[in-house]
């Protein structure tokens, strides 16, 4: 059996994927398939964090964003998202020593006012002693969807204008991307969900307009480092043509 050390050695380093965003699905039907209550899979999947961006970070990887909690997740049965936002709260403190040995700076993106108190402090808490972390740059979506944040981003563009500030014809995509929670980032070159599942669940719906999409069986909480090697080998199978032809791509490589 192939170990991680062999997958490792088959990557191509000058082909890293700067970005690599992440759906983290299954936690649940993990700990079902284990008789075990919904909390349990959400703890296990800490370690498969943990793991992802320890690879991610050892790789020399620039950004990589991780689903944690959508908006539409807030609808979930109370006691669900109680712990759900204990184990954020939980999981970001513990993981902050080995963060910052590590050089990593964390980033928030969604509504993280609606976050309950104790764990927005930590998020906080941990976003401020990372700020000056130079190596991968960890995004952690938190009551985040992307139609929420396409209408935010709307909704400045629209007050700019409003206050004078902006004239409407100026706005293009650069501009729209700038008011997003992205601003700065480039955009994901390899989306990864788990679980099974084959859709996007309104997540960095504009930024991946050109992202490569990788769907696994696997439950979230089974993905370690050797899945997520796995993912990037096939990732760096793939030809990224973004709307030209493979003869344009072949003969400019830098297009």
């Amino acid at each position: 059996m192939e170990t991680l050390e062999d997958i490792l050695d088959r990557l191509d380093m000058t082909r890293i994927p700067r970005h690599v965003a992440m759906i983290m699905d299954g936690n649940g039907r993990w700990a079902k398939s284990r008789d075990k209550v919904r909390s349990d899979g959400h703890y296990e999947g800490i370690t498969s964090v943990h793991n992802v961006t320890a690879l991610s970070s050892d790789l020399g990887m620039e950004y990589l964003t991780l689903y944690a909690f959508s908006t539409e997740n807030w609808n979930r049965p109370k006691e669900e998202v109680d712990t759900l936002m204990t184990i954020i709260g939980w999981a970001i403190a513990r993981e902050l020593p080995e963060l910052l040995q590590n050089n990593v700076r964390i980033n928030l993106l969604g509504d993280i006012e609606r976050v309950p108190e104790g764990p927005r402090g930590e998020l906080y808490d941990s976003r401020d002693k990372t700020a000056h972390c130079t190596g991968l740059q960890l995004n952690i979506c938190i009551s985040y969807s992307s139609r929420w944040e396409i209408t935010e981003a709307a909704r400045r563009l629209a007050r700019e204008a409003a206050e004078g500030r902006l004239d409407p014809d100026d706005i293009d995509e650069g501009m729209f991307s700038n008011h997003l929670a992205t601003a700065g980032m480039p955009d994901p070159d390899l989306l990864i969900r788990t679980g099974g599942e084959e859709r996007i669940s309104n997540y960095l719906l504009w930024q991946i307009a050109y992202s490569e999409l990788y769907f696994t069986p696997v439950l979230w909480p089974d993905f370690g480092k050797k899945e997520y090697a796995l993912a990037l080998i096939d990732y760096q199978q793939r030809e990224r043509r973004f709307g030209k032809t493979s003869e344009q791509v072949t003969n400019n490589p830098t297009i």
